[in-house]
């Protein structure tokens, strides 16, 4: 999967500070502990670090293609490009020779032949860096969904880029500034895209090529949604759904080294597992697929329904994993596991920011390193909710018909925006206008199509809104936390194929029998238990053991100390009226619970501090 940095400087000569590119280099090694390597020429330094997986030997990075020795291009990349075999066939017939089976060479030598056209022509995820040097120009790539991050911060006479923040904040030329339209990012319960935080870095966007030059640099959208017309009646849309996940998954299998998943016990997780298990099976694979789930110690005695969650997973995850005859392991976790300094100091490192989840994010770390200990590639559900409809907020009459994002009517019934209200961030930082600012902007973005209206019209600009914001957060969630112990997390409900399907497939087929995800449980009947098919939707387990909230109050208690950084952006009186607020009442975990805003005060106040950053508000 790996990680890439580099620079680009066309005013000095960056042969003499290949020490500085290897310093920045060195912090993509969580994402490639099993290589690294520089290439360095007068106006372009490119860095990397790999994750074998495919091509263990010959896929070494940077690569170079040469004509007649002399460079043509060379490439800094990550991810993987499932079709990258049927596109080597098709260079081979265009001329084209290859000294390796990797995926990366295909990608270079696809953009040797097509220009930057070629993006079109790849099925992955992917994040990556071209340095033309035939006309000194740089190209950042990004798959279309934004399921690997990559960053860039632009200089005087060049720019700096990265796959993370951290390998840009590695170089002197950049500053950890947040200012006021940062902290509206990380508080307003929106990702906006493009968006870094960090002021003067940019992300680059889903589907798109920044291109650089000495006259300065401009965005390409190599891809977008569409809205077109669906023409399979509901049958043939079910059928076509479930031969789509087929062949994804089938394809993401695809890897010299042990690959497994992520199971919870719902839908999305349960279908990638059965899915899995089939394809290896039909391959002639003896050995079953291993599956991981989390769990709490206590957790199914204690456990209580709430808005989001509506009964424990586990016991559904046992029953997936008997039905499709996978090996299920189940990491427990207790209050001391997520409350371990050494977990939150990873996952603020891996982040680069504070956290957002609260502790699913720990508990997340932690299942990953379960899970790299065992093998080196997973696959996960991430994306069937924003696709097929399977959130709280698609069906409630409150958040479908409000004014802002879906997603703020829950956390609202569940206080987070409350206890924002509470220590004066929502106010202070303006965020009723940023976030009816950002709001509108992506409203205005949505495709839409010629006729619709009423219902379909809603519900097409609320699959946007979740396809293109709250996923984006979702999917840099878990490639950060996974890439920190250096664990590929493939997401076959990203497929642009499957995208581009199920967006332009009407509500009504979507919901057919009045239930959530009515048209993915339909396509999935017959490969699993109709328990796990008929089970309402419930997000990544959350613990719900009150000491663990008592434990946070104690923390922040410990942070209000003369000069703490969390004073930059709050009082002492007003995070002392948090605290009033009786014990067990903030126990609802979740994203945007007030819990969770106890959890982001601690790591703000820990990121100012580990990242020596400015807050100039």
């Amino acid at each position: 999967m790996c990680g890439l940095t580099g620079w680009v400087s066309y005013g000095r000569d960056l042969s003499a500070f290949a020490d500085l590119a290897d310093a920045m280099t060195h912090t993509m090694e969580c994402r490639g502990p099993d290589a690294g390597g520089l290439w360095t020429s007068e106006h372009a330094i490119l860095g990397h670090r790999r994750l074998a997986i495919i091509d263990l030997e010959g896929g070494k990075q940077p690569m170079i293609a040469a004509d007649a020795e002399i460079t043509q291009a060379v490439l800094t990349y990550t991810g993987e490009v499932y079709n990258f075999r049927e596109l080597r066939e098709e260079l081979k017939g265009l001329g084209h020779e290859f000294r390796t089976t990797s995926d990366t060479e295909v990608v270079l030598r696809a953009y040797v032949e097509w220009g930057t056209g070629f993006a079109e022509k790849l099925n992955g995820i992917y994040a990556f860096a071209i340095w033309d040097a035939r006309t000194e120009e740089l190209l950042l790539v990004r798959d279309r969904m934004g399921v690997k991050p990559l960053y860039y911060y632009p200089t005087s006479d060049g720019v700096l880029f990265g796959s993370e923040p951290k390998a840009i904040l590695a170089h002197p030329e950049s500053e950890a500034v947040i200012d006021r339209e940062g902290l509206q990012e990380i508080f307003s319960i929106v990702k906006t895209p493009g968006h870094a935080v960090f002021r003067g870095m940019h992300e680059v966007r889903p589907g798109t090529i920044v291109r650089f030059t000495r006259e300065g640099h401009r965005e390409e959208r190599y891809w977008q949604l569409q809205a077109v017309p669906h023409t399979d009646d509901q049958d043939a849309t079910i059928a076509k759904v479930r031969e789509l996940l087929e062949d994804i998954v089938d394809r993401q299998l695809v890897a010299d080294v042990t690959v497994g998943t992520l199971l919870s016990g719902g839908l999305d997780s349960s279908a990638v597992t059965a899915l899995a298990a089939k394809a290896l099976k039909k391959q002639g694979v003896e050995t079953p697929i291993k599956a991981f789930s989390v769990d709490f110690t206590g957790h199914e005695t204690r456990f209580q329904s709430n808005v989001q969650w509506a009964d424990p997973d586990t016991p559904y995850a046992i029953q997936v994993a008997e039905h499709v005859g996978a090996e299920h392991i189940v990491v427990e976790l207790n209050n001391e596991d997520i409350l371990d300094d050494d977990v939150r100091d990873q996952v603020l490192r891996a982040q680069d920011l504070p956290v957002s989840t609260g502790d699913m994010e720990y508990s997340l770390l932690i299942l990953c390193r379960a899970l790299k200990e065992q093998m080196t590639v997973a696959l996960s559900g991430e994306a069937s909710d924003e696709l097929f409809g399977g959130y709280t907020w698609f069906h409630d009459e409150g958040a479908v018909n409000g004014d802002t994002f879906p997603w703020h009517h829950p956390f609202e019934q569940a206080g987070g925006i409350g206890a924002l209200r509470t220590v004066g961030l929502w106010d202070r930082l303006g965020l009723t206008e940023y976030v009816k600012q950002r709001y509108e902007q992506a409203l205005a973005e949505v495709p839409r199509l010629e006729g619709e209206s009423g219902l379909e019209e809603r519900m097409r600009e609320l699959t946007y809104l979740n396809l293109t914001r709250w996923e984006n957060f979702l999917l840099d969630r878990k490639d950060r936390i996974s890439m920190a112990v250096s664990l590929e997390v493939r997401v076959p409900f990203t497929d642009h194929r499957l995208v581009e399907y199920v967006y332009n497939t009407p509500w009504s087929i979507k919901s057919f029998d009045g239930r959530e995800k009515s048209l993915l449980r339909a396509a999935m009947r017959g490969l699993l238990p109709d328990e796990v098919l008929d089970r309402k939707k419930n997000p990544y387990p959350s613990t719900q053991d009150e000491k663990y909230e008592l434990a946070l109050r104690d923390r922040v208690e410990g942070i209000l100390v003369e000069g703490a950084p969390v004073f930059r952006i709050v009082s002492e009186e007003e995070v002392r009226r948090l605290l009033d607020v009786p014990a067990g009442s903030y126990n609802v975990g979740g994203p945007w619970s007030a819990r969770a805003i106890l959890e982001r005060l601690i790591e703000f106040n820990n990121w100012v501090t580990e990242y020596n950053v400015t807050v100039d508000i």
